[in-house]
């Protein structure tokens, strides 16, 4: 079986978000532990399993998500990086946990996202989890059900780039992760941000996708206008291009292949999905 690595919201190699890439045979997935083992082997943030459905159905493909330790709800870099295998010219669709997501790509390589926006709730902030990150807080927002992660506002990019957060503590937190973000002292971006996720097994992510389905709502707000820049300020990098409609939110980058090998595993059949 042909399996990828591809580095997402980037166009160089070594840079963005790595997620590993595998386009399944026949109308089923195998079974979920086999896809949870080869997701620990591949031993990144995500990695990304579809297999086509058939012509009339509600979508191109279905499409599932998993981290080393867990499946996840939703996944913006593993899905860029698919759509990159994919290379949609014309709009494709994903049947997911999340619904029905599209990619599309543009002549000049750059893929397009539609993703459901964030429900933003403001939360009060904890003593826990100012603590946990060690840096003041300014606001906190819980992120909704697709994402289930805390959104915390510190005062700046430097606080930003500095956290270096108690992970244990964060885990206890949050279902799944912790974005932490400011607003840019670059004029290339207008925000930056950093991911941890401890408690789905990932301690920093190099770039998230679908934590910009949050921030796109809470900067354009901040902004005052819909299309905006982030750079996910990880030791990798990467930067999101973002743009809120409403309930959806469209998310672009490029992405570039890295490995392209064959995976020797007898993948093991689950039920017909």
């Amino acid at each position: 079986m042909r399996i990828r690595i591809v580095d997402a919201f980037t166009d160089r190699p070594f840079t963005g978000a790595p997620a590993g890439v595998l386009l399944l045979d026949g109308d089923a997935f195998p079974s979920d532990d086999w896809m949870r083992q080869v997701a620990a082997e591949v031993n990144l943030a995500e990695t990304a399993f579809a297999h086509p459905l058939p012509p009339g159905s509600d979508a191109d493909w279905a499409l599932r998500w998993f981290t080393p330790t867990v499946e996840v709800d939703l996944c913006g870099h593993a899905t860029l990086a698919i759509s990159h295998v994919i290379d949609p010219a014309t709009p494709i669709r994903y049947r997911t946990r999340s619904g029905i997501l599209t990619a599309v790509r543009t002549p000049d390589g750059l893929i397009t996202l539609d993703f459901p926006t964030a429900p933003l709730a403001e939360r009060p902030i904890g003593p826990e989890l100012a603590a946990a990150l060690g840096a003041e807080i300014l606001s906190v927002h819980h992120t909704g059900p697709n994402t289930d992660d805390l959104l915390v506002e510190v005062a700046d990019e430097k606080t930003v780039r500095a956290v270096t957060p108690d992970l244990r503590a964060v885990a206890r937190l949050s279902r799944r992760g912790v974005i932490v973000t400011a607003a840019s002292g670059d004029p290339a971006h207008d925000f930056v941000s950093r991911f941890f996720a401890p408690a789905v097994g990932v301690d920093e992510d190099p770039v998230t996708g679908s934590a910009h389905t949050a921030l796109a709502p809470f900067w354009s707000a901040r902004f005052g206008r819909t299309e905006l820049t982030g750079y996910q300020a990880s030791p990798r990098g990467g930067t999101v291009r973002v743009a809120l409609r409403g309930d959806r939110t469209l998310l672009r980058g490029h992405a570039v292949t890295t490995i392209d090998g064959e995976l020797q595993s007898f993948p093991v059949r689950g039920p017909s999905s």
